[in-house]
């Protein structure tokens, strides 16, 4: 095994093949966090070793996936795909050790081993594993790993515990292809040896490499890294997680409106937790987070719990940083926006932010204080404006033009003042609160108006007075 007293490194290891899953970015967060926690080194490595499918847009959806999630690794990142020599290299040290060899089996040969292989219940077994190849012989071949037939391949997995794995229900995999191009597992092998990888935690649904890929670490005389195989991801119904439980990628999660740290503190806990607690910061996390602590059954995607955690850290963005984010989502709706709009969100975004478990949601928040002064009143609206409800609210602008202050508790006091002479909210409440949504939602009216300011909200109640002679 690795040297208990090396440092510790980790590595998140994706194909560039598509979206970064949420569960590619759960390992990447256990990763960074045990690196964190032991004073390690996080790595990245890019297995873009499938040509056809990798592409230069999805190397660049991992990057910016990670750079969303503040999940940065400690060095410039390894494409394995430039590697190849030195994977063929360790074929080749495997080939002089006598722990691998050339298979000459042609593809009608290796179909009908895998029939008999099939009928038999036994993995494939090519005649060239005990077989010389002749002198001269140059027919196209692939590299074998000879595998051990006896005994077990022990997995002492962090998260799992023991595992064994039956040797001889394990073939002698390939190594090199006819094309001379690597495999996976050779691949995976050579590079997390070379890059120094003390842990590999990864997902369960790599397990299965892991028997092979220690065959490989003990053929060449390398200690193997400890490995530690995460639960999956379920959604809520206990599924595997699929584009029917909605959101996958971390760009899509993102577009929903989450914060990367409420996503960092929600992935944390997809898995792995700390007693109760469920709202802890990145340095607590880093301090609490132990392998051992992580649970082997699946998880499943709680989007109530997501909302609610993703609420809390709403609630504590700086307000800059969230009207950024609103402009963002106000750029991408092609909103038409006043041309004070940075003074609104900075008046109304304090005032709103409470509600919104999402930027989405807070976009939606704000959107009473873009809208122009003139905005006609709804026809459902006009039915509020009676005479006498015109005349109180004339006499409302009036009281409010006097006010020394304009802030939310400055409107309360004068708006309870006014109601308890008016004879309640309900006397011209409702019609007051049409104005000054304009048709979107709106928090209560002492926080609209003092997000409004003084003059727009003067306006939108002369206008719609107005509207209604």
């Amino acid at each position: 095994m690795s040297d208990p007293d090396s440092p510790v490194v980790t590595r998140i290891a994706p194909s560039p093949t598509g979206m970064m899953h949420i569960g590619t970015a759960r390992a990447a967060l256990f990763n960074w966090l045990f690196a964190r926690h032991t004073g390690g080194k996080f790595l990245l490595r890019i297995e873009d070793t499938d040509r056809e499918r990798s592409t230069p847009q999805a190397v660049e959806a991992i990057f910016a996936g990670l750079r969303w999630l503040g999940l940065e690794p400690d060095a410039a990142p390894v494409f394995q795909f430039s590697r190849a020599e030195h994977h063929r290299a360790a074929a080749m040290d495997l080939l002089a050790r006598g722990a691998a060899y050339r298979c000459y089996m042609t593809v009608d040969e290796l179909a009908e081993e895998r029939e008999r292989a099939r009928a038999e219940g036994r993995p494939v077994r090519s005649p060239w594993r005990d077989r010389e190849a002749p002198p001269g012989t140059n027919a196209p071949h692939v590299i074998r790993l000879r595998a051990p037939q006896d005994g077990d391949t022990i997995v002492d997995d962090l998260v799992k515990g023991r595992v064994a794995f039956r040797n001889r229900e394990l073939d002698d995999l390939i190594l090199i292809r006819a094309d001379g191009t690597p495999t996976y597992n050779l691949a995976v092998v050579a590079d997390d040896h070379d890059m120094g990888v003390t842990h590999v935690i990864r997902g369960d649904d790599h397990l299965a490499n892991t028997p092979r890929q220690m065959q490989i670490y003990q053929a060449l005389g390398w200690s193997p890294p400890k490995f530690g195989h995460l639960p999956l991801i379920h959604g809520p119904d206990g599924a595997k997680l699929s584009k029917r439980h909605g959101a996958q990628a971390v760009s899509e999660f993102a577009d929903m409106g989450y914060l990367p740290e409420a996503m960092r503190n929600y992935l944390a806990r997809l898995g792995w937790g700390h007693g109760d607690d469920e709202i802890f910061s990145d340095a607590e996390a880093i301090a609490w987070f132990e392998i051992a602590d992580v649970v082997s059954a699946p998880a499943r995607l709680d989007w109530p719990k997501l909302n609610h955690v993703n609420q809390h850290y709403i609630r504590l963005a700086d307000d800059t940083r969230l009207a950024a984010l609103v402009m963002d989502v106000l750029r991408s709706r092609e909103a038409h926006l006043p041309h004070d709009v940075a003074a609104r969100l900075a008046r109304t975004i304090p005032l709103v932010k409470e509600g919104a478990k999402t930027v989405l949601e807070l976009t939606d928040l704000v959107l009473f204080a873009l809208r122009p002064h003139d905005t006609p009143l709804a026809d459902k609206a006009r039915n509020l404006f009676t005479e006498e409800v015109k005349a109180r609210l004339a006499r409302l602008a009036a009281n409010l033009g006097d006010a020394p202050e304009w802030t939310s508790s400055a409107m309360h006091e004068r708006l309870k003042t006014f109601a308890d002479a008016e004879g309640g909210f309900g006397k011209f409440g409702p019609a007051l609160r049409a104005i000054l949504a304009a048709g979107a939602v709106a928090p209560d009216l002492a926080s609209a108006l003092a997000a409004l300011d003084r003059g727009e909200s003067l306006a939108r109640i002369a206008d719609a007075l107005s509207q209604v002679q």
